[in-house]
Order: structure tokens, then C-alpha cells, then sequence
């Protein structure tokens, strides 16, 4: 397949995605406004930081006058699951120069790893030309995501409440279809269930701290899990 058709196939197969990310990239305009960032920072963040769930986190704690050493560590721990989506990518991606590698790992997005990790492997063709196709998806949301914000500064003036009419919901349930199709056993289950329940029971610690809770005790609850799985291979007995 050519480059351009790759690029565009990479930008149709998001459009489901940006369906979800479009209400999202709006309230978080809104809502980093209204927290107190200016414009152009509200602007330079989704241009330069392109992480959303790492920026609604930020933007709510400026609002509530964290100091910078909070905002920065909470907003890395927050984002430290894209460690584990580009050690998966890292296969696929490995022959790239790093004129390739370093915007791709700049642009990937929990949607447009599960798009362009769908991808890689259900098509098990040569590699030659599928970075365009991860390009193509990365472009997409990138472009989106920006023009959202800019819209979201702009309503945010004109419409005060609009962060409160609940449009940020979209962004939850693209979420969870990205999620739900990836549970595939029982580790990743228990992970998923762990964090989740965390994160609901944790909802009201300050400084956005039941996030961080959540995501550690989930990883360690599956990391547990998945050697008790182990464990109990080796314990299995063979059927002659």
C-alpha cells in the first residue's frame, strides 16, 4: 500500500475516536479558562503537552492553587501508561530513524495507540509504509484536538456554563471502548477492576491523588495477578 493511502487509512479508521475527543477538547478549553489559565496558555498546552486526561488534571489543579512540584508530578504519573503503549508500539517502530520515532512518540494518544495497535496486528504485512498509517492517525487527533480547544476558549467566553452541561462524558465512553476490548484475560481484569474501584472510593482526595491511587494499585494488582496465573501453569499437572 502507498504512502498516502496509508496516511488517509491511519486518519479514516480515527474518525471514530475523534467523535469522543471533540466535546472532550471543547470543555477542556472551557474549564482551563475558566481555571485561570490565559488563552495562549490554555492554547500552547494542547499544542505542546497533547496529553488530554494529563491536562483536564493540571488545568483543575491551577484552579485550585496547587504548587508546581504537585501539578508536574501528578500530571507524569498520570501519563505514565504511554511508557507501556510505546514499549508495545516498539516492535513495529524499531526500523524507524529517529526523525520518525520521536514525533510519533510525541503525538500517540490512548486513541491512537488503539488504533494503530489494531492495525499492526491484524495487517501482517511488511512494515515498509504502515508508520504513514500511524502518522495519518496521530495527525488526525493532533489536528482535532487543537482546533477543539480553540473553540472551547472561544464558547468558554461567550457561554460561562458550558463545562457544566456535561459534554466531557463522550471522552469517558470512548474511554471505556477502548478499554473493554483489550481485557482479554484475567490479570488484565483484575487491573482494571482494582483501578477503577479505586479511583470511584478515592474520587473525593484532594489534588487529584485518587488518579495516582488508582493507577498504582492497579498496576500492582495486576502485576499480582499475573504471577499468580504464572505460578499456577508451572503447578498444573501434565495429562499423559
Amino acid at each position: 500500500m502507498s504512502r498516502s493511502r496509508e496516511l488517509l487509512l491511519g486518519m479514516r479508521d480515527t474518525i471514530p475516536m475523534l467523535v469522543g475527543a471533540l466535546p472532550f477538547g471543547i470543555v477542556f478549553g472551557t474549564l482551563a479558562v475558566s481555571s485561570g489559565l490565559s488563552i495562549s496558555a490554555t492554547l500552547a498546552m494542547s499544542a505542546l503537552v497533547f496529553a488530554g486526561s494529563a491536562q483536564f488534571v493540571a488545568a483543575s489543579l491551577v484552579a485550585s492553587g496547587a504548587g508546581l512540584v504537585v501539578i508536574l508530578l501528578t500530571t507524569l504519573i498520570v501519563n505514565l501508561r504511554h511508557a507501556l503503549y510505546s514499549a508495545s508500539l516498539l516492535p513495529h517502530v524499531r526500523h524507524l530513524p529517529q526523525r520518525w520515532r520521536v514525533p510519533l512518540a510525541f503525538w500517540l494518544t490512548d486513541e491512537s495507540f488503539a488504533v494503530v495497535h489494531r492495525h499492526y496486528l491484524l495487517d501482517k504485512g511488511p512494515l515498509e509504509h504502515k508508520h504513514w498509517y500511524f502518522l495519518g492517525s496521530c495527525l488526525a487527533m493532533y489536528s482535532v484536538w487543537f482546533v477543539c480547544t480553540l473553540v472551547g476558549v472561544l464558547l468558554g467566553q461567550a457561554l460561562p456554563g458550558l463545562a457544566d452541561w456535561g459534554l466531557d462524558f463522550a471522552m469517558v465512553a470512548t474511554f471505556i471502548g477502548i478499554v473493554v476490548p483489550l481485557l482479554r484475560n484475567r490479570p488484565m481484569i483484575i487491573a482494571a477492576l482494582v483501578a477503577g474501584g479505586t479511583a470511584v472510593l478515592a474520587h473525593g482526595l484532594p489534588y487529584q491523588l485518587g488518579l495516582m491511587l488508582a493507577a498504582l494499585l492497579g498496576v500492582v494488582a495486576g502485576v499480582l495477578a499475573e504471577h499468580a496465573a504464572g505460578r499456577e501453569r508451572l503447578t498444573v499437572p501434565e495429562v499423559e
